[in-house]
């Protein structure tokens, strides 16, 4: 195989830091498209692992089609109830036999799809709150010709999108969320897994949207849902100023109106009880954030298969490498972005392009680094088998 095609190149813009307006957005992980991101992830994850257990190997598959179908609820005060519940759709394409042997992917799939739900949502009743079907059939001879998990050669014609460092805003974004479903999580049952955060910076000020689900039983009444709303907001802001030495505003639950008695308020945490579609794709990047203000790619990296495809490796791949290449350079360049191109049937490991874009500080040449940074990204992309197993294993986040 031909010398890889390495571009390293001085971008002349000003960095995202910098600029005087910057969105950022955070789905978090009950967010319905969250949700069934986070279903397709699993299914394929715990399809891996089977594969590897019976055959040795992962064998072709992409279960990247999940819709989340809303159901219908009643919430109220101290507890109300789900009138019709959630429905989720899997959907994809997974080899399910090898010679004589056989695995159930659809009961694989439906029960791995439940486990992560009960593990998730605190307040979700799986056995009778959520339908689960599903409808992963076997992938076109075309693609599962392709597909070799040893000669490892590209599943598709795509392309790959990563950067560093996070401005504070994004920080903040991803951090909120995090602190939500984090930390906070076991001290407020009160707020569900469906939160959503929106920055928006102008200048030195940053201010906060932060959408999240209350769950009923556990608020008594109207007092306790706005004081609860006033802590949250407390927490957001103490742990964002962390973060940055800007001015900092959180408003939470901003479609409120108390005179009309009309609450954000939910039976399970989750806004998918009641009317709230979700998609593979539409939700985060596989940094966790939606940021219209950088260079990204929108292909969705959850459910495709961890060995050969591209619009899943190749976004990790991009953000890992873009990461090391400023941490390398910290203090010498101030933004840099990486970007690979796949060609179906090309090793993946041999890109059709690789892409890299640097904003240097003041006197730095990239003439001078543009070696050591081809030489990282070459080991980057020569130690990509990799990556397939700590997707596998839940150690990178795809959103």
């Amino acid at each position: 195989m031909k010398k890889r095609e390495i571009f390293v190149r001085e971008l002349k813009e000003l960095t995202a830091e910098k600029q005087p307006t910057e969105f950022v957005e955070r789905k978090g992980i009950g967010h319905p498209d969250s949700i069934a991101d986070g279903l397709a992830e699993e299914v394929s994850r715990t399809l891996c692992r089977e594969y590897l257990k019976e055959f040795g190997c992962i064998l072709h598959h992409n279960t990247d089609e999940v819709q989340i179908v809303g159901g219908h609820s009643a919430p109220r005060f101290g507890g109300g109830i789900v009138l019709e519940p959630v429905y989720v759709l899997l959907v994809g394409r997974a080899t399910s036999r090898v010679g004589p042997k056989r695995i159930p992917v659809r009961s694989i799939a439906v029960r791995s799809a439940r486990d992560y739900l009960r593990r998730n949502f605190h307040a979700l009743n799986t056995d009778v709150d959520v339908m689960i079907d599903c409808k992963i059939g076997e992938g076109s001879e075309e693609l599962k010709n392709v597909y070799n998990s040893k000669r490892r050669l590209a599943n598709d014609t795509s392309f790959g999108v990563g950067y560093a460092p996070l401005t504070e805003t994004e920080r903040i974004t991803l951090e909120s969320e995090r602190l939500i479903n984090g930390r906070l999580k076991s001290r407020f049952p009160e707020v569900g897994e469906d939160v959503k955060v929106m920055s928006c910076r102008n200048g030195d000020e940053i201010k906060l949207t932060v959408a999240a689900a209350m769950v009923d039983r556990f608020v008594p009444d109207r007092d306790h849902y706005v004081s609860m709303k006033e802590e949250l907001a407390d927490r957001l802001l103490d742990n964002a100023l962390s973060y940055t030495n800007r001015k900092v505003s959180i408003e939470v639950n901003t479609a409120d109106d108390l005179d009309r008695e009309v609450f954000y308020l939910t039976v399970t945490g989750l806004s998918m009880e009641n009317g709230d579609d979700g998609s593979v794709g539409r939700g985060n990047r596989v940094n966790g954030l939606i940021t219209p203000h950088r260079q990204m790619s929108m292909e969705a990296a959850c459910g495709k298969n961890p060995v050969t495809h591209v619009g899943k490796l190749y976004q990790a791949l991009a953000m890992l490498a873009a990461q090391d290449i400023y941490g390398d350079y910290e203090g010498s360049i101030e933004e840099v972005y990486v970007h690979l191109l796949s060609q179906i049937g090309r090793p993946i490991d041999h890109p059709q392009s690789c892409s890299i874009q640097i904003v240097p500080s003041s006197g730095f040449s990239i003439e001078g680094a543009k070696a050591e940074i081809e030489a990282l990204m070459n080991e980057k992309l020569e130690n990509i088998n990799k990556l397939t197993e700590l997707i596998v294993n839940d150690k990178i986040k795809m959103f």
